[in-house]
């Protein structure tokens, strides 16, 4: 493209004119001094032949020298076309030969040669002259007739003139019809000396019988070349009204429950992936208003105007939660919760999801909803249940998940199979929970007892009914571990400690993991480095490939050390924030304590080897010591 404007900055252009086409390009050709069939042209304004002789102007062109693919240095084959040309060339109008239109009017006989498209044939001398002499016309200037058949530029050109008799003009009428919605002429072929038909006459024509709308200007062009006789041709057609489309709500969310979308794992369907829960947050916006249309008016050829019915308008049915904003147009979440589209197409929120009954397949699969659930009856092996709020189960909860911003209420048992899982941003309430993983930032209250699980709580964990039995697993609380009864008669091992933030000490627990494996890391590769230094020093040069494994070896070197350092200060960090803890911590059986439980209060360990009735174990002095048994100083059941 740049090189095509600098093509066309450097071409020479003149200015010229004559009272035909070609007498200005005979005049161009001589001011550029090369031969008319270099020249290419653009028309700036068109001759006129007046009237009579009268007003008659001439054509102006701009003339410029054709740029060849030899002068302008272009090679065709070399040149990549970077698009498909069949699809530009989609729209191209077929092959069509060269056309040849001849006009009789009031100032002469005017020839137009259309050029070919296409691989069309082009029109010859002899075709003009026979279509000519089949018009009764034979006078006329066969000098320029040559010149119009040869350039076939699709000018309008005056070669001569008739008799003209305007008692013979080709004739016209206008008729209106469908109720003033279309106007048609019918023209009466000219005869001998008459006239043919122009444009701009049936234009006039039509604007004098009062048609002004949806005049059809290109149609009637094409009719002054190619006119129709004695048969009704449509050249104006009204608009017809357009009524106005209706309000309409557009939802954000599935209209209808029974719409489902599945998960895929592994390019199989997950059926416990169900998504049925459209869950909403405060502020959201859930429908939008689209305002009705007033419609389109339409008018008759005569400019009558059609009035266009007005669309109907509709208000949104809103439930309970949900408001509308200012201006009217959209319906928004005032709740985090369950959008629901209830009968009548009223849009609510509902704050509790209810299950009637079990959490399986059947029930539609895992939950995951912003508000609380409630679940009337079990959650089944494999299945998780998820909520921004309180999750309370009226039966069991097998091998599940699940995960609770507010309480986890378990009215019977959870048996996790070893893989189940719990954990609440504020309390576990259960009849007994078993070979399970709960983690709550709160409170554990198990009635019935605590066996073989896995439990971290940031406050308490307590074992309160007839039968309050923590037995196996470890068990760790910031504050106090309490229960009726801790360990069993058959010794098995009870893990229970206390005093710490759980959670800070496990991830100090693990970056000092993290920080030995580094350490013997970094030793490995000290030794390397020093062997291919001291190698080096003997031989004065290392070969390339080892050369290259030193660099490796120095640069692995310095980040590992980089990674050290964060990690010894992360360290630091968890050990000044867990020194500064003032937790007493303290583990307490109302009943009795069986050998093989182990506490650990702070950083003090005792391995229980007798039985303890009735008993408190507090840290004193750096030493696990047994009291006298403490009641739990909270009484939770009121908050039961």
């Amino acid at each position: 493209m740049k090189k095509q404007a600098q093509e066309d900055r450097s071409r020479r252009t003149v200015q010229v004119s004559g009272l035909t086409i070609d007498e200005a390009l005979e005049q161009a050709s001589i001011e550029l001094n090369i031969p008319l069939k270099k020249i290419e042209y653009e028309i700036l304004e068109q001759s006129s032949s007046g009237f009579l002789g009268y007003g008659r102007k001439p054509c102006m062109l701009i003339a410029y020298e054709v740029i060849t693919e030899k002068d302008s240095g272009f090679d065709s084959d070399s040149f990549d076309l970077d698009f498909d040309t069949e699809d530009m060339m989609g729209d191209v109008q077929k092959d069509r030969d060269g056309e040849i239109i001849i006009h009789l009017r009031q100032e002469g006989i005017f020839l137009k040669i259309l050029p070919p498209v296409g691989k069309g044939k082009k029109a010859t001398e002899r075709e003009t002259a026979m279509k000519l002499k089949n018009r009764g016309i034979e006078d006329y200037n066969k000098n320029l007739m040559t010149k119009i058949v040869k350039n076939a530029d699709g000018e309008s050109v005056r070669i001569g003139d008739y008799a003209y008799n305007p008692m013979n003009d080709a004739l016209i009428t206008v008729e209106i019809s469908d109720l003033d919605m279309k106007a048609n002429i019918v023209v009466k072929e000219p005869g001998p000396g008459g006239a043919d038909i122009t444009a701009d006459s049936i234009i006039g024509l039509l604007k004098a019988n009062g048609i002004i709308h949806g005049i059809m200007e290109d149609e009637i062009a094409d009719f002054e070349d190619h006119p129709v006789y004695d048969k009704a041709v449509v050249v104006a057609e009204g608009s017809k009204p357009v009524n106005g489309n209706d309000a309409k709500i557009i939802y954000n969310f599935s209209e209808s429950e029974s719409q489902v979308s599945y998960k895929e794992k592994r390019g199989k369907v997950d059926f416990k992936e169900m998504n049925q829960i459209q869950n909403v947050v405060e502020g959201q916006i859930l429908a939008r208003k689209v305002p009705f249309e007033e419609g389109k008016t339409g008018r008759t050829v005569t400019g009558k105007l059609l009035a266009a019915k007005p669309g109907s308008d509709i208000e949104f049915n809103l439930g309970k939660n949900v408001k509308i904003s200012d201006d009217g147009m959209t319906a928004i979440a005032e709740i985090n919760g369950q959008v629901l589209l209830i009968s009548g197409g009223k849009i609510s929120i509902e704050p509790v999801y209810l299950v009637n009954g079990d959490v399986n397949l059947k029930s539609g699969g895992n939950i995951i909803f912003l508000g609380s659930v409630m679940i009337k009856g079990s959650v089944e092996d494999g299945f998780k249940v998820k909520a921004s709020g309180n999750i309370e189960v009226m039966g069991n909860v097998g091998k599940a998940e699940l995960d609770a911003e507010g309480d986890v209420i378990v009215h019977q048992g959870i048996n996790g199979k070893t893989e189940g899982k719990v954990r609440a941003g504020n309390t576990v309430w259960a009849k007994f929970i078993e070979n399970a993983n709960v983690d709550c930032e709160d409170v554990v209250i198990a009635t019935d007892g605590i066996i073989n699980s896995n439990v971290i709580s940031n406050r308490l964990i307590v074992c309160m009914g007839k039968r309050a039995t923590i037995v196996g697993g470890r068990l760790r609380a910031t504050e106090e571990i309490h229960a009726k009864t801790l360990g069993s008669v058959s010794g098995s091992e009870t893990i229970l400690e206390v005093g710490w933030d759980p959670r800070s000490k496990e991830k100090l627990q693990k970056l000092e993991k993290d920080l030995s494996t580094q350490t013997t890391a970094i030793d490995d590769i000290e030794r390397n480095i020093l062997t291919l230094e001291n190698f080096k020093k003997k031989k004065k040069k290392l070969p390339d490939d080892k050369e290259e494994y030193l660099e490796e070896l120095k640069s692995q070197k310095l980040e590992i050390h980089n990674e050290m350092l964060r990690l010894e200060e992360e360290i630091k960090t968890i050990k000044e924030y867990l020194a500064s803890l003032k937790y007493v911590g303290k583990v307490s059986a109302a009943s009795k304590v069986f050998p093989g439980v182990r506490i650990m209060i702070k950083d003090a360990p005792l391995r229980v080897r007798n039985d303890f009735a009735s008993v408190t174990f507090v840290n004193e002095e750096g030493d696990v010591k047994a009291i006298n048994y403490e009641q739990l100083e909270e009484d939770l059941t009121k908050n039961r």
